[in-house]
């Protein structure tokens, strides 16, 4: 654990105070990394303290997704190597509307494109996590091949030397990766993804409007997060992609693709969480190769 004297360090008020040059009046934790602070000029913050790189990747992939000018996410205030602050996002409720909206928005965020799969944001490191795994961002100019060595088979390997996954059982996914290049449908330019956009980091404000929050940004193919917003559910998901559809619709065959771009956050929370998700995993793999 990080230890130090400095109170900057360990009070996420006093973070807050000198990331904004404002005056914090009342803190509220929320958890044991976050922290909403309320400043003198009445506005309320989020507080997250975490490890420089996992700092320094969100920072970067927040301002990254709000380049796009499409997406709502909250606005970075400051970071430093342990702390990071945002605005806090009002708390509302999902609607029909705004989730048509949030599709149209996914869609224009995914069009603004990234320099290749695998780029990380501006400023932000190669070595990156999604949720509390590592996460690396190495650049590839070829979905199929970037997808399966950077995304599905360290993950794989990390679940096999863990005794989650058996060597049979890793070679039915090791199959699906050789055969990416038939079953990945026609070539995609590199989105701009969010990255971990599973139910959880999408917040609804009090006008029904989505925010994004909890970025694991990089170069990617635009199914991927439409895979994890599927995997996790979303609030009227249908009107998510009707919204998607109408501003960029994806290719043929997509659904039947779903599966095979879930593998990735599935051998992540295989990883993270244990046999369950390799069960999922594996199913996916299986659906995967009868196609």
């Amino acid at each position: 654990m990080f230890r130090t004297t400095d109170p900057a360090t360990r009070d996420p008020a006093a973070a807050a105070a000198r990331l904004t040059g404002r005056t914090a009046v009342h803190a509220r934790p929320l958890s044991g990394a976050l922290t909403e602070v309320v400043l003198d000029d009445g506005r309320a913050v989020m507080v997250k303290r975490g490890g420089e790189r996992a700092v320094r990747a969100e920072a970067a992939g927040l301002r990254w997704l709000a380049g796009a000018g499409s997406v709502r996410v909250p606005a970075v205030h400051g970071d430093d190597p342990h702390w990071l602050v945002t605005d806090r996002v009002p708390a509302g409720r999902a609607d029909a509307g705004g989730a048509f909206r949030l599709g149209r928005d996914l869609a224009a965020l995914h069009a603004a494109g990234a320099p290749a799969f695998g780029a990380p944001p501006p400023g932000g490191p190669e070595e990156a996590s999604v949720g509390e795994a590592p996460l690396r961002n190495v650049p590839g100019d070829d979905w199929p091949a970037w997808y399966a060595a950077h995304r599905v088979l360290p993950y794989l390997r990390r679940a096999v030397d863990d005794g989650t996954v058996t060597g049979a059982e890793a070679a039915l996914v090791e199959r699906v990766c050789a055969r990416l290049p038939g079953l990945a449908g026609p070539p995609e330019p590199p989105a701009r993804l969010h990255g971990d956009l599973w139910n959880g980091n999408v917040l609804w404000d009090a006008d029904g409007h989505a925010w994004l929050i909890d970025p694991a940004a990089h170069g990617g193919h635009r199914e991927t997060d439409l895979a994890m917003l599927h995997l996790f559910g979303c609030p009227h998901l249908d009107r998510v992609l009707e919204g998607y559809q109408e501003a960029a619709p994806l290719a043929d065959g997509w659904r039947d693709r779903v599966g095979l771009h879930q593998l990735f956050p599935l051998l992540v929370h295989t990883v993270l969480f244990g046999r369950g998700y390799a069960e999922q995993a594996l199913g996916a793999a299986r659906a995967a190769l009868a196609r």
